[in-house]
């Protein structure tokens, strides 16, 4: 897309949020393929079990409830929680990103509101965007056109959509994902702006 970064250049961190059903992890995936940044994914830890088609390390760092408990406790997380009340718990490791940035790259985080607030409040500079996806109505579609929501689930989806959206005031930059391929296009060029830029007041995009 752009001429690549400089290997000497410091890293940054990348917060990408939206609702479930937004289409963030499959333009994340894109972004990191087609970005000429140095993006990398921080792999999260958790306590979910291991699928067969997972690989540690690189899905995620699965970790035993007790294993993730005494990483709390020894302050290892930036940010965790548990994700939509199903006894599983998330969290993102400290040294996998401080590794990360002092090694020259930008470091993703795919995480929600709740813990991309924790994260700022540790770091203050993070490039962040949240990926929108226009109403609520139309995550409704998105989500029940997936057909794999219950009427329960559905229900808390959306209802924690509300709120996410309701918090959207953190980010520095909002944009609404009509189609993937625009929308990562939008976001590299908002993180190659990003480069020389302090971080700046909150702007509304849309790939429109």
């Amino acid at each position: 897309m752009t001429q690549k970064q400089s290997k000497s250049d410091p890293g940054k961190l990348v917060i990408i949020s939206g609702p479930s059903g937004v289409g963030k992890s499959t333009v994340v995936k894109k972004l990191l393929q087609q970005c000429d940044l140095p993006l990398e994914l921080s792999v999260s830890a958790t306590t979910r079990p291991r699928r067969e088609e997972d690989t540690d390390g690189v899905n995620y760092h699965f970790l035993t409830d007790e294993e993730f408990q005494q990483r709390v406790s020894s302050g290892d997380f930036l940010e965790y929680a548990e994700v939509f009340g199903h006894g599983h718990w998330y969290g993102t490791l400290k040294d996998q990103v401080s590794t990360g940035l002092n090694s020259g790259k930008w470091i993703v985080l795919e995480i929600d509101v709740e813990g991309a607030a924790r994260v700022l409040k540790l770091h203050p500079s993070a490039v962040t965007i949240f990926i929108h996806p226009g109403s609520l109505k139309e995550l409704r579609r998105r989500l029940e056109g997936r057909g794999t929501e219950t009427p329960e689930s559905l229900a808390r989806r959306l209802e924690v959509a509300g709120q996410e959206l309701a918090a959207t005031s953190i980010y520095q930059n909002i944009v609404t994902n009509d189609t993937v391929e625009q929308t990562v296009e939008l976001i590299c060029q908002l993180l190659m702006k990003s480069r020389n830029q302090p971080s700046g007041d909150n702007t509304e995009c849309t790939t429109n």
